[in-house]
This record gives structure tokens, C-alpha cells and sequence, in this order.
């Protein structure tokens, strides 16, 4: 088939490489003229483990090609996803700005029958909205169906969340788009993993059902995390005891310093938008905002209780919002360092692949690649991302590097009995 993916960013170019590694004919298209350049040239902007490689081979192949030419992608595709980014407004909405661009500008240059597919996370309704807008902009009046499919790919397992997705939802209400949306997946459904038809507005739903549902386990396993402080029950156990009821299962049941990234901030804040614009109570998902941005204090509250920041250098591993990607919207690490910043704490950053991310956004940060000189006459370490890179040190060694044996376990990474063994004065969320 012949695709268009309008929009460059994570979901774009996973799904663009993603279905050109299916044999298709792949057009991804982007107004930033830099970013296609590069991209043109076998420059991948993003790190996604895996990504690069099924790239670079489809760019050879002839089967992914990147443009800016608006006309180009319309015209030459049977298939469009909107795959921009919809990020929240002063008013804590989604801002439909760019999917709205992109309608306008499918509907002044379509010339025969196209199916639109809403990819982007967007509210119930916007389907609507895109119809509308592809119809008041036609020059020549000829049909089209709009699609809602939502993406279900998680930062750090993207590749295969495509390759092998949960399900795949497609909001249709068209025989016609619904049977060549499902031609398109057939090879990625299985039994137990299925396409599943529904109507447009309730799958504009489950997308954002979905995230609110993950991210409210996370505030609520970090709500129980200060009951566990306060009475001495351990987190970690209380989540494996949890877990093993089949009702609940064990996914998204770890205590930290709260969620990030571009998806679940986002679309709690959006559901709320929605839900009132609705006439309908939002006071649940409300709460699982509050507790999380509260929850991305924690570390620097533990650590104003044993040092005085001021003056001091803090060691924080861990920049991304979570492993295996060098996205670092919405961080937790990004609050962290900002309030130690501000209560005068110098501030040294260790990350993978997200430092050259984080020195647009922070000042007066040092770099480090190597966690081991990033902790050197430091005073206390936070650990704020749980990278493996973290996990197996020698901790006899990093007793030794630091200046003051603090360690702030924003992940539970480590063992507390064995760091205490190890003479740290260690904390680690809800243990």
C-alpha cells in the first residue's frame, strides 16, 4: 500500500519505518525542513533501541522516503496518518492546532478517495473535527473516510510493540476503510492479540482510558508507598503481593517519583479537559495528577533531612523519564534538579543517550557519561531513572567516590538491607 505518516516525531517514524518494513510504500512528512534533511540522509534524530537499523535498511530499500512537499504526500498515498504531537494548552487541553494543519492541508490538495487515520492521541470528537475540516477546504469534492487508530507504543519498546502489538484498535465507520485498515494489519494481529473494530468515538476513547488507567496505578501505588514509610512494610513487597491476583497483575505497580514522558502527563490533564467540558466529574484523575507531581519532591524532601543543599554537589543518575529512550519530556529528573538548583545545590547529571536532549532544557548542569566521575566529592547521588546501566556497579566503589555516603533511591533499584550493610545512608520510596 501507499502511506503518508504527517509527522516525524516518536510515533511517526516508528510507525513510518514500521510499515514500510512491511513491504509498503512509506512517505513520512514534516514542515521542519532540517529534521528531514537529516532524516534523508540515514541521520536518525531519536534514540529507540532497535529503530535505527530497520531504518537505515528501509531507506535503502527505496520503501521509506521523507519529504516536506505537502502536495507530494497527499497526492501520492491511498492512506495518511496524522501522527503530530498534540501537547496541552494553558488550559490543560490537547492542542489540536497541528492535526488541524494537517486536515487543511489534506483536504487543499487530495485529489481521489483517501482514508485519513488519526493517529495522534487526541480527544473524543476529533474525528468529527477533521471530517469538517477536510470538507470545508476541499477544492474538488471527492470522498474520503476518517479513521481513528490509536498507537499503543511505549518509549524503549517501541520496534516491538509494533512488530507484536496488544491489540490494535481501528474506530471506523466505513466497510470500506475498516476492510482495507485491517488488510494493512493483518499480519501484525494474532489470536490472542486482535484487530478490534469498534466505533470511532469509543476508540478515540480507549487511547486515552488506557494511559489514565496506568498512570493512576502509579499514583496509587506511590499513595501506599508513604503508608509502608510510616508503618515499616516494604513497597516492593506489597506490590508482588498485589500482583499475583490475576485480577490485578503485576504491570504498573512500582513505587518512585512519579510518571513522565509524553503521553501519560499529558493525556491525564486532557481526560480532565474533556470530562468537565462533558459536564462530567473528573475528581479521580484529578487526584492521580496531584499525587504525581507531588511525588516528584520526594527524593529532595528525604535529602533536606540528611544534608544541608545548599553548597552542595548532588549526583543525579538519570535524566530520561524512563529507561531505553533519551526522551526527557516531562522528566521527574528535570523538577528534581530545578528545586535542588534553586535551594543553591551544584548539580552533576549522568544519562545514557539523554544528555545532549538535557542541555537544551537545563543550565548550569555537568554532563557525565560515566556514572562513576559523575558521583566524584559529590555529597549525595538521587537516583531518578532506573536504568540498567545503574544496577550492578560496584557500590564498594561508590561508597568510596562519594564524598558523603547519601543515597536517594528514586527507583528502588537497590536493596536496602545491602546498601545499610554497605554503610550508605540510604532511602529508597515506600521501604
Amino acid at each position: 500500500m501507499k502511506l503518508t505518516i504527517a509527522g516525524t516525531g516518536y510515533v511517526g517514524l516508528v510507525s513510518g519505518t514500521g510499515f514500510a518494513n512491511l513491504g509498503n510504500d512509506v512517505i513520512c512528512f514534516d514542515i521542519d525542513v532540517a529534521k528531514i534533511d537529516s532524516l534523508s540522509k540515514g541521520i536518525m534524530p531519536i534514540y529507540e533501541p532497535g529503530l535505527e537499523e530497520v531504518y537505515k535498511r528501509n531507506l535503502e530499500a527505496g520503501r521509506l522516503k521523507f519529504t516536506t512537499d505537502a502536495k507530494k504526500g497527499v497526492r501520492e498515498s491511498d492512506i495518511i496518518f496524522i501522527c503530530v504531537d498534540t501537547p496541552t494548552n494553558e488550559h490543560q487541553e490537547a492542542d489540536l492546532s497541528a492535526v488541524e494543519e494537517v486536515a487543511r492541508i489534506i483536504g487543499e490538495y487530495m485529489n481521489g478517495y483517501k482514508i485519513v487515520v488519526n493517529k495522534s492521541t487526541v480527544p473524543v470528537g476529533t474525528a468529527d473535527l477533521v471530517k469538517k475540516i477536510i470538507k470545508e477546504t476541499q477544492r474538488n469534492k471527492v470522498d474520503f473516510d476518517v479513521v481513528s487508530n490509536p498507537e499503543f507504543l511505549r518509549e524503549g519498546a517501541a520496534v516491538k510493540d509494533f512488530e507484536n502489538p496488544d491489540r490494535i484498535v481501528i474506530g471506523s465507520d466505513s466497510r470500506k476503510a475498516e476492510e482495507v485498515m485491517t488488510s494493512l494489519y493483518r499480519s501484525r494481529a494474532r489470536t490472542d492479540k486482535p484487530i478490534m473494530i469498534t466505533d470511532i468515538k469509543s476508540a478515540e476513547v480507549i487511547k486515552y482510558a488506557s494511559n489514565t488507567m496506568l498512570a493512576t496505578r502509579i499514583s496509587f501505588m506511590n499513595q501506599i508507598s508513604y503508608l509502608c514509610e510510616k508503618t515499616g512494610a516494604d513497597i516492593k513487597e506489597v506490590a508482588k503481593g498485589m500482583g499475583l491476583d490475576n485480577r490485578i497483575g503485576s504491570r504498573f505497580l512500582q513505587a518512585g517519583i512519579g510518571y513522565g514522558g509524553s503521553c501519560f502527563p499529558k493525556d491525564v490533564k486532557s481526560l480532565i479537559s474533556t470530562l468537565k467540558q462533558n459536564d462530567c466529574d473528573s475528581d479521580l484523575f484529578e487526584v492521580v495528577n496531584r499525587i504525581n507531581e507531588k511525588q516528584k519532591s520526594v527524593v529532595v524532601n528525604k535529602l533536606r533531612s540528611k544534608l544541608d543543599i545548599k553548597g552542595s554537589t548532588i549526583a543525579v543518575w538519570g535524566i530520561s523519564f524512563k529507561p531505553k529512550t533519551d526522551d526527557i519530556r516531562e522528566a521527574p529528573s528535570l523538577k528534581i534538579i530545578e528545586e535542588l538548583q534553586n535551594m543553591g545545590a551544584r548539580i552533576h547529571a549522568c544519562d545514557p543517550v539523554a544528555i545532549e536532549n538535557a542541555k537544551k532544557v537545563l543550565n548550569n548542569v555537568e554532563f557525565f557519561e560515566n556514572p562513576y566521575e559523575s558521583i566524584r566529592d559529590c555529597d549525595a547521588l538521587i537516583v531518578a531513572t532506573e536504568w540498567n546501566e545503574f544496577r550492578n556497579l560496584d557500590m564498594r566503589a561508590v561508597k568510596i567516590l562519594l564524598k558523603k555516603p547519601i543515597i536517594i533511591d528514586g527507583r528502588n533499584i537497590y536493596d536496602p538491607k545491602e546498601m545499610r550493610d554497605l554503610g550508605f545512608d540510604y532511602e529508597g520510596i515506600g521501604r
